[in-house]
């Protein structure tokens, strides 16, 4: 049998290309957005990983979602450290979401309620990606706009306490190989994957609708 690992990855290819192929991300990095995008866009990953994060003690002791809950992984203080650094200490009283970050806010924490497979869904489509493509983000905006570097600007993209992100990935997919699921629930989480995916492109392109550099 295919391991998990590599289903979820083949599987949700198609979607996650899209993501990472958005305009506002593309003019983002390529310089064509200033400072208020990046703000923007910081604002509204604090409302994804809030949902996400503010399960984690529920689901600590869960069969399928338990082994995923490290708090190496959290982002949110680094997170909150990166707004007061853009946006001023009084952040959080200017802090709004996007209806697409409201909807894909709302489903995270639905599959947390509910469905920890789903949790694990978007667990792996936010955290792999923040320690993969994520390096690649943070590099950018040190350039872009003078950050100290893994300093105050770029913190959720750094991972202090992980020393080997290749090795800590390698852990994950383990992980999710071991997951106790039959078929149908294996396709059920790939399909959710799918979905996190498709929800990170509209709030994309609602950014993009916002700072509309491509038109």
């Amino acid at each position: 049998m295919e391991p998990f690992s590599t289903l979820i990855r083949t599987a949700s290819h198609e979607q996650h290309a899209e993501a990472e192929a958005s305009a506002f991300m593309g003019d983002l990095l390529g310089g064509r957005l200033g400072l208020t995008a990046y703000a923007r866009y910081t604002e509204q990953l604090w409302f994804v990983y809030e949902a996400l994060e503010s399960a984690v003690e529920r689901l600590a002791a869960d069969p399928v979602a338990g082994p995923f809950v490290r708090p190496e992984l959290l982002r949110l203080p680094a997170l909150e450290r990166d707004l007061a650094h853009l946006r001023g200490p009084d952040w959080r009283a200017g802090l709004s979401a996007l209806p697409a970050t409201l909807t894909y806010a709302d489903r995270v924490r639905k599959c947390a309620e509910r469905w920890p497979g789903g949790y694990v869904a978007h667990h792996y489509t936010r955290y792999l990606g923040d320690l993969s493509g994520g390096q690649i983000i943070r590099d950018r905006a040190e350039k872009a706009w003078g950050f100290a570097k893994k300093g105050d600007g770029v913190r959720f993209y750094v991972f202090e306490e992980i020393a080997n992100p290749a090795a800590f990935k390698r852990g994950y997919r383990e992980l999710l190989d071991a997951m106790p699921l039959d078929d149908l629930g294996r396709q059920r989480v790939v399909g959710e994957c799918k979905r996190a995916f498709a929800l990170n492109t509209d709030v994309f392109r609602a950014l993009g609708e916002e700072f509309p550099q491509s038109a």
